[in-house]
């Protein structure tokens, strides 16, 4: 999961430039099992995926994917703070 802290002024314009970017994500990366892009009001963009593998993340991320997010070009002019990523596992509710 990747949180951006986005300018109030731009954040039409960032989620707009998210979604195009993300939404060929599936047929690109087959290890991508699900995605999701979540708005936090007022200034909060989350973009949360799923992935059938660590080695498929990696395939996206690259080999720091633990502690470095992966961002798009001209991304950090939208936002008031640097790009947080955090990673879960699944637990099981058994």
């Amino acid at each position: 999961m990747s949180e951006a802290r986005v300018r109030p002024e731009r954040f039409e314009a960032f989620h707009d430039m998210i979604v195009a970017a993300v939404r060929e994500f599936p047929g690109r990366y087959p290890g991508l099992v699900d995605h999701e892009v979540l708005i936090a009001p007022p200034n909060s963009l989350l973009y949360v995926s799923r992935w059938r593998s660590e080695q498929d993340l990696v395939g996206y991320a690259g080999e720091h994917w633990r502690d470095q997010p992966v961002v798009l070009p001209g991304e950090d002019e939208y936002l008031v703070a640097p790009l947080q990523v955090r990673h879960f596992t699944l637990a099981s509710l058994d």
